[in-house]
């Protein structure tokens, strides 16, 4: 059957070819994603999120002679809207804090069910993230650490939140859309949008990710349970 011009496209980054036809028919069989390439190595990768502009980009860590946190970084700014989502068999709280900190949005291991890995695609082409507690835990612990020396350093961005932008990041640390956040706070997307905005400037994160991660070292969001 033919996809739908909607469907989410999929960018596999994967040195073995076994595990590249296997997600393949994995993605192909859902009915709203459809694979746009499958590359083995960095030029492949670059290459094909380039001429594709894929909605999500499924890297593995381990490309043979190549290491994917080597250019993990550079391929997220290749293609502006591109999610990179890790796959990978390595079990390494270390080496997936550091993929969030180039720019990752999640991270799959291999011996998860197909399900998950599907759900977690779904949920980071939403603008959402997939970390376990241990990747949170490790990232808010290496924040404590960088500000133990500053004192307070963030209060003054913090204070100059409004009450309804601290209620719009509670909504996003909870992975609610912005269509979600504004039916709950009755209010329109654009809205949503303006005041996503303002928080992003004022507190100096990028993306939703960084603002999650920020929201939870500095207690303005509780880290779900």
């Amino acid at each position: 059957m033919a996809k739908s011009s909607q469907s989410l496209r999929v960018l596999i980054v994967d040195d073995h070819v076994i595990v590249q036809a296997g997600l393949r028919m994995l993605i192909d069989s859902q009915p709203a994603m459809e694979v746009v390439g499958v590359a083995g190595n960095r030029a492949a990768a670059f290459e094909m999120t380039k001429s594709e502009a894929p909605d999500v980009i499924l890297l593995d860590l381990d490309l043979g002679n190549e290491d994917g946190l080597s250019f993990l970084a550079e391929l997220r700014e290749t293609s502006e809207n591109t999610r990179i989502l890790i796959l990978t068999g390595l079990n390494d709280s270390d080496t997936h804090r550091q993929a969030v900190r180039l720019g990752a949005s999640g991270v799959v291991l291999k011996q998860h069910a197909a399900e998950t890995l599907i759900k977690a695609i779904e949920k980071v082409h939403a603008g959402e993230l997939w970390l376990d507690r241990s990747t949170i835990g490790s990232l808010l612990r290496e924040m404590t650490k960088e500000g133990a020396d500053e004192q307070n350093p963030e209060d003054a961005k913090i204070a100059s939140l409004t009450a309804r932008e601290r209620q719009v990041i509670g909504l996003i640390a909870e992975g609610l859309k912005n269509r979600q956040i504004a039916e709950r706070l009755f209010i329109s997307e654009t809205t949503v949008s303006h005041h996503l905005s303002s928080i992003f400037s004022k507190l100096g994160v990028s993306d939703r990710l960084e603002l999650v991660i920020y929201a939870f070292g500095n207690n303005l969001a509780k880290m779900p349970k």
